[in-house]
């Protein structure tokens, strides 16, 4: 059940298995999504000889037992063994690296599970060497269908127990899974065994004892791995991107599952920054503001005004035109010429200044309509900031406009004040 796009005929695991050639895999996906089930479908049906460890109780002894007898196998027949690790994420490096020969001569063919991205949690020579699997969450229909199998099995599930599931408690079942058929089966185990049959013997399963045979529902979340940065990255982009309803699921999502409250604020005042920036002047005091409410408040309260930020940088009009130039400035520094600060623009305030040039020929901003002289101060104006049309940031645009239209005219005119002391 589930996961067709790799399982279905003529889909790339199924050709694989179906035609027995089956090479070293990483199977990579959440709890309960088919990894070890499918490895055991393979056990039944490859014609080669099949071994098992999980990592997270077995060492180097154990493992190499098994490529031990694997080698014996394959000097023997010349076939090599299907090989189950499960968690394998659990081995360090140097237990990981430990299968590269056998992967890499042929002994062991390696089914590897885990429910950490295999980008950070395998060693690069062992994901060379295999190709990588994800599985993904079971749907509710999908696990329906186990659900329906579970009960009516009377071989292998509680088809002898002659059970009758309320629709109310269906639904909560298979909502409380997260996608986890092993969540949904033992839930429904529980309400069977607990539930005391009717006097025809059959067994009720309502809501209410199915929502007192399964903890809480929690969201699939893992801080510092893949839901973290996944959770984070959705949210941040539903605020940029003008939706405060899905920026309040992700948000609540975080907070139903643990994650600090500080790190969220932390990237609501970023977000303020780069992405509403001067659209809206007002949205880096907000959202500093929230930041400090959240370590005056702690939860559950700070979940307030984290929301409050949320809804309003989610309505603000955006623009990244700060961010954007600062970039392009630090690139300049970085690869470019140095610029030097001009004569006119160094510090004059101390004795043989003038004589070395510095500060002389200074046009001093006051002295000029609208404080703007015809000075240069070293860089072209509009080489970095380009203001976009968007919320306040349209009366910055063309106010620079008439600001340069002003230099222009200034050239002309002499000063209307004394110049700086």
């Amino acid at each position: 059940m589930g996961q067709e796009s790799l399982l279905a005929p003529g889909k790339p695991l199924r050709r694989l298995v179906d035609a027995d050639r089956l090479g070293s895999v990483i199977l990579f996906g959440p709890p309960g999504s088919g990894k070890t089930s499918f490895a055991e479908a393979v056990a039944c049906a490859t014609r080669r000889p099949f071994a098992r460890l999980n990592a997270a109780d077995s060492g180097v002894t154990e493992l190499r037992k098994i490529l031990e007898r694997a080698s014996l196998h394959y000097a023997r027949r010349g076939e090599p063994t299907v090989f189950f690790l499960d968690e394998i994420h659990r081995f360090n490096r140097a237990q990981q690296d430990s299968l590269l020969s056998g992967v890499e001569e042929g002994v062991i063919r390696l089914i590897g599970a885990t429910t950490h991205n295999p980008c950070f949690a395998l060693s690069a020579p062992l994901l060379s060497r295999s190709q990588v699997f994800e599985f993904t969450p079971l749907s509710l229909a999908q696990l329906d269908r186990i659900l329906v199998r579970a009960l009516e099995d009377s071989e292998r599930g509680l088809g002898g127990f002659r059970c009758r599931l309320d629709p109310a408690a269906r639904k909560h079942l298979l909502a409380t899974a997260e996608g986890d058929a092993r969540r949904l089966l033992n839930a429904v185990e529980v309400a069977v065994l607990t539930t005391p049959p009717s006097a025809d013997g059959s067994i009720e399963i309502d809501v209410e004892a199915a929502e007192n045979s399964c903890r809480r529902k929690m969201p699939r979340y893992d801080r510092e791995e893949d839901e973290h940065y996944d959770t984070i990255s959705a949210f941040i982009k539903a605020v940029r991107g003008g939706d405060p309803d899905s920026g309040l699921y992700w948000l609540a999502k975080m907070l139903v599952a643990g994650e600090d409250p500080r790190f969220i604020a932390r990237r609501l005042v970023i977000l303020a920054s780069e992405d509403v920036g001067l659209a809206e002047p007002s949205a880096l005091p907000l959202a500093v503001a929230a930041s400090q409410a959240v370590e005056q408040l702690g939860m559950p309260e700070c979940r307030i005004p984290l929301a409050e930020a949320t809804v309003y940088l989610a309505t603000l009009p955006k623009s990244n035109a700060a961010y954007a130039a600062i970039n392009r400035a630090i690139e300049a520094v970085e690869k470019g010429e140095t610029v030097a600060v001009p004569l006119a623009l160094r510090d004059s305030h101390y004795a043989g200044a003038a004589r070395m040039g510095r500060g002389v020929g200074y046009q001093y901003s006051h002295a000029y309509p609208e404080a703007i002289s015809p000075q240069g101060y070293g860089v072209a104006p509009g080489t970095f900031y380009h203001p976009t049309d968007r919320g306040g940031e349209k009366e910055i645009a063309e106010r620079l406009q008439r600001w340069q239209a002003l230099r222009s005219q200034a050239v002309q005119q002499p000063p209307t004040q004394r110049p700086e002391p």
